[in-house]
């Protein structure tokens, strides 16, 4: 068995899903299920023996111990996070709590689980951090892509408190010894996204004739990654993966956010036509800090373990488009009144 943190995410349930439509081997899913973590997402699974599902947070160190020592998992993959920028910027304190002191008790339930552990035992485990590639700041126009040996630089709180997750991950790895492995990716895109995040949040007001609110002049640049690949990078890293090394994973897919929205407009215009969705494009003030570009270069990764994405970004889009309008019941529960509150928030004009 392994344990993910967080699999009733975005990423995490792709990651749940992916796992057990593709080995035998179960899954014990804890997620504290706060406004992005979603049952839902799991549907598939309900009858599935294999999910094991437990409601709970990172932060509880007394549930962490009962559930190692219960569930004896080979193997932590740990999503669980607070991930949006505009959300740090209202309000880090959740982000600290979260990412850094929940990482920490995360940590500390792992090292007393595996220094226990046989030593054959012991050698096969793994400890896997999925992080951001927003640790590493921002980038020039010309300069080159983030590498594992890029300094951090965070300028948000979201990518501050990422960045001394990575940390402490690196630190119990040096000081403990414990087999950890991080990875760095750059922005996901894919089916069951929370409507926060740019793709989703076009989608959803698009469908509704709603302006398409883009940051600043829309010019801030970003590698996009679907998330299928992701999970398909995080299962190689997981497998053959070198303990206390990082990876980079990315996209190859560096666009403008107000060319990602035009292009949603045209595969919106192909899939569900009559209407001009790009007349709904509405620039709005852009957010304090906003990091002009990110880029990611995935070539260890690819070079040591064999992995590349398989989805170009107009594939993968319009994979996503396609989920999102077969799966009206989803988007209807997860855009609640308070959703659309915290959008008026984020997006007033």
């Amino acid at each position: 068995m392994i344990l993910v943190t967080g699999g009733a995410g975005f990423i995490g349930s792709n990651f749940v899903l992916d796992w057990l439509a593709q080995f035998a081997e179960p899954v014990l899913n804890l997620d504290k299920l706060t406004y992005a973590g979603n049952l839902g997402n799991l549907a598939a699974l309900k009858d599935d023996a294999r999910h094991v599902f437990a409601r709970g947070d990172i932060g509880d160190g007394a549930l962490l111990t009962r559930l190692l020592n219960e569930h004896r998992p080979r193997a932590i993959v740990h999503f669980a996070a607070e991930s949006h920028v505009d959300r740090s910027i209202h309000g880090p304190a959740a982000f600290i709590q979260t990412n850094v002191v929940g990482t920490f008790t995360l940590l500390e339930a792992a090292r007393a689980y595996w220094s226990a552990l046989p030593e054959s035992e012991q050698g096969a485990f793994r400890f896997l951090h999925v992080s951001t590639d927003e640790i590493y700041g921002s980038l020039g126009a010309d300069d080159p892509a983030f590498s594992e040996t890029t300094p951090y630089a965070p300028n948000s709180p979201y990518s501050a408190s990422k960045a001394s997750s990575d940390h402490l991950v690196r630190a119990y790895h040096h000081t403990y010894g414990l087999p950890t492995l991080t990875t760095n990716c750059s922005n996901n895109y894919g089916p069951r996204q929370f409507p926060e995040k740019l793709i989703p949040l076009m989608i959803v007001n698009a469908l509704a004739g709603k302006p398409l609110p883009v940051y600043g002049d829309g010019q801030n640049v970003r590698d996009w990654l679907y998330v299928g690949d992701h999970c398909a990078a995080i299962r190689a890293v997981l497998e053959r993966g070198v303990p206390g090394e990082v990876y980079n994973i990315g996209g190859n897919a560096e666009m403008k956010n107000l060319d990602v929205v035009h292009a949603l407009c045209r595969v919106l215009s192909t899939l569900k036509p009559g209407h001009d969705y790009a007349s709904q494009i509405t620039f709005v003030k852009d957010r304090p800090g906003h990091d002009r570009r990110y880029a990611i270069n995935a070539a260890k990764i690819r070079r040591e373990l064999g992995w590349q994405p398989a989805e170009t970004f107009e594939s993968g889009l319009t994979h996503t488009v396609c989920w999102y309008l077969d799966n009206e019941v989803w988007l209807t529960n997860v855009t609640s009144k308070t959703y659309q509150q915290w959008i008026d928030l984020h997006y007033a004009q």
